[in-house]
């Protein structure tokens, strides 16, 4: 769930290894091992730029399971869109000037440990691959061609007057038009949505908890010391140092400006990450809070796992 007490970043969709390092001070270089905290046992030890799954990751809907769900919408849109007569619907259709404007900017996600992807780190620093946005971030497809204005009004419902339904070959368009009806179909009511909106209201309060405890607090300040000893700005957290304003001076796509000090921070924050491995005392701490939460409320989350498993199974129906 990618939800996680992070910073968000607005962006749009070979640096050389001498603006990595901008001093050897007292930080830990890469080679260090770990303080004896960050090596119990129960914390991983991450050395690359991915971590093991956590408990209330099952339940969420997989990557995999979003581009299901995403195709199987486009098909029951489609479906939807021939039988008022538009029997050339795309599929994937293109953007056309609304749907363009509305992804100018996009909401990056920020993990609280910050980045552990040092080859992004060196060539995009805390901003985005320009090519990232421009194939569609969420792994949506716009292949198509761009809706006619008829084909509009029948997509998003905007083609009644005086808020009435616009009726079409005798039938009227769905509300919200067929994509709404799509959604319905695959996500389902507002009261079975609410189950997944249980476990984000869930987990925001595991994830500040997570911050204030003991063991987080100490692998961040341990962090932030070895930032410091590199010559780099104090930050209290990874997050705050990927969230620094400074990255996105005189940017008007949203994405950092990706200059030599802003690689170099971020190239140092990966490494000050790896060397300590923060990143595992944090997923060690939110595994820990996170079983316990299971545990104590066993029947809630096992009405998640269930309807998340009724989308999986309509997405396949859909899907054939």
């Amino acid at each position: 769930m990618k939800r996680r007490w992070g910073g968000l970043v607005l962006a749009l969709l070979t640096v050389p290894t001498g603006l990595v390092l901008a001093g050897c001070g007292f930080g830990p270089s890469a080679e260090d091992e770990a303080p004896g905290y960050a090596r119990e046992a129960g914390v991983p030890r991450v050395r690359g730029k991915d971590l093991p799954a956590l408990p209330l990751d099952r339940y969420d809907f997989s990557g995999r399971d979003h581009r299901r769900i995403q195709e199987a919408q486009a098909r029951v849109t489609q479906r939807c869109m021939r039988s008022y007569g538009f029997e050339d619907f795309p599929l994937h259709p293109g953007r056309g000037p609304a749907m363009a404007e509305s992804f100018n900017l996009v909401a990056i996600y920020v993990p609280p440990y910050g980045s552990l992807d040092l080859a992004h780190a060196r060539r995009w620093g805390y901003g985005l691959d320009p090519a990232v946005l421009k194939e569609g971030r969420d792994g949506s497809r716009h292949e198509g061609r761009t809706p006619t204005d008829a084909e509009e009004s029948v997509l998003d419902g905007t083609g009644g007057r005086n808020g009435r339904a616009e009726v079409l070959r005798g039938r009227a368009v769905p509300e919200g038009g067929c994509e709404a009806l799509a959604t319905r179909r695959l996500l389902q009511d507002e009261k079975n949505a609410r189950q997944r909106y249980f476990v984000s209201e869930r987990a925001e309060k595991l994830d500040k908890a997570v911050a204030e405890d003991h063991r987080v607090r100490r692998a961040f300040r341990d962090w932030s010391r070895c930032m410091a000893g590199k010559g780099f700005t104090w930050y209290e957290s990874p997050a705050e140092a990927s969230g620094d304003k400074a990255w996105h001076t005189g940017r008007k796509d949203g994405n950092t400006a990706r200059t030599k000090k802003e690689l170099a921070t971020a190239v140092a924050d990966v490494e000050c990450n790896h060397a300590l491995n923060t990143a595992g005392v944090w997923w060690a701490v939110s595994a820990e809070k996170q079983r316990a939460e299971v545990r104590a409320h066993k029947g809630r989350y096992e009405a998640v796992r269930a309807y998340l498993d009724r989308v999986r199974a309509i997405a396949r129906e859909e899907l054939g």
